[in-house]
């Protein structure tokens, strides 16, 4: 079965000469997937001469029409103009998304929340195989996670060692990165530790990206839908922010805070905190490694 496998990229490779495991080698394709996009071009007798202007959106519904569709119940917008419009100076999902809701919530329409509008954004990038112009614009996201290296807090009195736990946070475009240990992953500290975090920032963003953790992540009902819990979700509206959870198996979604997190998770203790104490940089990189939590 195809669900929204990028039909025109594999005729176009097969235009070039290139065989069903070639293309399945070097696009991450399953072959049965390409297969079935190949007999369906066949059957409809349809070559890549015939689709070469179309968009990917549009060669997936003439090779399977109406697979995939649905009706939601919100107003749409032109997915293709807000993409054209991202790429214009000053202008951010948020303002367009307030012009969709001036257009349609006037006309007595349904409209999308914040969240809902970017993640169906992102579902668009990702189908129409466009390159994403948010993530290349400073001060729209910030990638949060747990490191995954714990650290060790020895008491000197006692001689015990609790584990401490890193909260990592960066600001991708220009790697400015914040990190606080803490003494465990609970929600309240999960929560706390982002109010330090836009405390350090000075401000908040229009994206908050995190991994599909417990903290604030209820489920995943189905493909394409999260559910916040309500002190996560509460807490981005403060900060005028949309929670968007990375998706399964996609860690370059929040490669950033990844990789930020194993840097200071390899550090020794007494070098973490003395090396990245506090730097305030410009527009370069950046770090801050805070001892509230412990």
């Amino acid at each position: 079965m195809v669900r929204k496998i990028r039909a025109k990229l594999v005729l176009e490779l097969r235009a070039q000469g290139l065989s069903v495991r070639a293309i399945a080698a070097g696009q991450g394709i399953s072959r049965n997937s390409i297969a079935t996009v190949l007999e369906a071009a066949d059957q409809a007798g349809i070559t890549w001469d015939d689709i070469a202007e179309q968009s990917e959106n549009d060669v997936y519904a003439l090779l399977f029409p109406g697979r995939g569709e649905h009706t939601s119940v919100y107003a749409q917008p032109d997915w293709d103009t807000v993409h054209k419009e991202l790429a214009r100076v000053g202008v951010t999902l948020k303002l367009l998304h307030s012009e969709y809701l001036d257009e349609h919530a006037g006309a007595g329409k349904a409209v999308m929340s914040y969240d809902r509008f970017c993640r169906i954004y992102n579902k668009y990038v990702l189908q129409s195989g466009t390159a994403s112009r948010v993530g290349h614009k400073a001060g729209q996201t910030v990638e949060v996670d747990w490191a995954g290296p714990t650290m060790g807090l020895l008491d000197p009195a006692t001689g015990r060692t609790a584990k401490v736990y890193l909260f990592v946070a960066c600001l991708p475009f220009s790697r400015y990165a914040f990190v606080e240990p803490t003494l465990d992953m609970r929600q309240n500290t999960w929560l706390q530790a982002h109010v330090a975090m836009f405390n350090f920032f000075g401000g908040s963003v229009p994206r908050i990206v995190c991994d599909n953790l417990k903290t604030g992540v209820i489920g995943r009902p189905r493909e394409g839908e999260i559910v916040l819990n309500d002190a996560y979700r509460e807490m981005a509206a403060h900060y005028s922010a949309a929670v968007l959870p990375t998706r399964i198996r996609a860690p370059k979604d929040k490669a950033s805070a990844r990789e930020h997190g194993r840097a200071r998770g390899d550090l020794g203790h007494r070098g973490a905190a003395e090396s990245n104490l506090h730097h305030v940089g410009g527009a370069g990189r950046g770090h801050h490694y805070s001892g509230r939590g412990v």
